[in-house]
């Protein structure tokens, strides 16, 4: 690890993914063949119906600055930035009936979109 990420973020700084999250985020890294070593990128830009988007994608390598964090055997790069906004929040993932994806209980989001996949901070 290089000396400008963290291994784990301090206190409140936390985001936790759930197993059924974390299961299907290894699911997806085997299905495209992806080597143990990379992490899941989570990360938030400006953008979508309410002012910021999420961004989850998958990385080799953690940027300089990243905190940097297992949760579930799941390896999680986040920007500083993005931590900010993200703070607390438990990446979830939902195959029920009202649809399948990825979802993001976000305590600091004071308003979201209908699709879940934008929000105000």
């Amino acid at each position: 690890m290089d000396n400008h990420t963290t291994e784990r973020p301090a206190v409140g700084e936390e985001i936790d993914l759930t197993a059924k999250a974390a299961a299907q985020i290894l699911k997806l890294r085997k299905e495209n063949n992806m080597p143990d070593g990379h992490g899941l990128r989570i990360g938030v830009k400006g953008g979508g119906c309410s002012g910021l988007s999420y961004v989850l994608g998958f990385d080799a390598e953690p940027k300089p600055n990243d905190h940097v964090f297992t949760r579930e055997g799941v390896r999680v790069f986040i920007d500083p930035k993005s931590l900010f906004y993200l703070s607390g929040t438990v990446l979830d993932f939902s195959d029920g009936l009202d649809g399948r994806g990825f979802v993001f209980n976000n305590p600091q989001a004071k308003k979201t979109c209908g699709c879940g996949s934008s929000f105000t901070a």
